[in-house]
């Protein structure tokens, strides 16, 4: 959702561009369609989220180039804490804590948003309806 700048549930290739220079693994235009190409199942040149977790089962399972940007990909998106060591992998993991409440605290202010849009909805109807009460008791 972070990099689905057109809201429409998929990250298409200026998506992931950007996405990949914000994590900090730029890569070029073909590097791109390539990273796309090796897990779009449905050829419509976009990463659904189904095909998105699938870049995470191929590194799991060894099934991604080491020199791909779908292996870059994966990378930032892991730690091994034997390299890293448990402080490394302690910050990490806060990190991740940290970037899913600051997503479900932004969500909860579009609900906020979205419910007092609600509210001054119902409450534009109840004073026309009352206007219109009022009104047809002139009308009279």
């Amino acid at each position: 959702r972070r990099y689905d700048a057109g809201k429409d549930g998929f990250i298409d290739l200026m998506e992931l561009k950007l996405m990949m220079e914000k994590l900090g693994a730029p890569q070029t235009h073909l590097g791109l369609k390539n990273m796309i190409k090796e897990v779009d199942e449905d050829l419509d040149n976009k990463l659904s989220f189904r095909e998105f977790l699938l870049i995470f089962r191929k590194a799991a399972a060894g099934e991604l180039q080491e020199d791909s940007g779908l292996h870059a990909l994966a990378r930032l998106s892991e730690i091994d804490v034997s390299t890293e060591g448990v402080k490394g992998a302690k910050s990490f993991f806060e990190a991740k804590v940290q970037a899913i409440h600051d997503a479900s605290r932004f969500e909860e202010e579009i609900k906020a948003e979205q419910e007092e849009k609600k509210k001054q909805a119902e409450e534009l109807k109840q004073r026309k309806a009352a206007f219109k009460e009022l009104q047809s008791t002139f009308k009279q």
